[in-house]
């Protein structure tokens, strides 16, 4: 008989693996550039303008986030176009979007409809007003 539970030594692994990948969402900044990105493909100048962050900070997450392989770049002409490359990422931002956000409804959703399963659907998530809630999250993050 097969135990569909993890054996010890491949939870220790997973626990590493997912905690390196938290770390990415691990500051307000980087939480809101994500955020950002996720919603649709960004040039570097509309990130800047959109978020007001300074160029240097900027450079910096967004090097970050390609090295770990969390975002990819698209080059046109002297433009360069941020977009996630990661599904995980996808995943994750959903499910910050519909907690802390109230993004789709204001009901919570169970954790078997909240993610979608593979080969399922997610259910779908409104994206009004997300912004501007996920600005005042990060905000009050960096106000403590």
């Amino acid at each position: 008989m097969n135990d569909p539970t993890l054996s010890f030594e491949m939870m220790q692994e997973k626990v590493v693996e997912a905690a390196d990948f938290m770390r990415l969402f691990g500051t307000p900044g980087r939480l809101m550039l994500l955020c950002h990105i996720t919603q649709k493909e960004r040039s570097v100048g509309e990130i800047q303008e959109d978020l007001d962050f300074k160029q240097p900070a900027l450079s910096q997450q967004l090097a970050e986030l390609r090295q770990a392989g969390v975002v990819q770049t698209r080059r046109e002409s002297r433009q360069v176009y941020y977009s996630i490359a990661d599904d995980r990422v996808a995943v994750v931002m959903k499910m910050l979007m519909q907690v802390f956000c109230g993004a789709g409804s204001s009901q919570v959703l169970p954790m078997s409809q909240a993610v979608s399963a593979p080969g399922g659907t997610s259910p779908p998530v409104s994206t009004g007003g997300f912004l501007g809630e996920m600005a005042h999250w990060a905000r009050l993050e960096q106000a403590d």
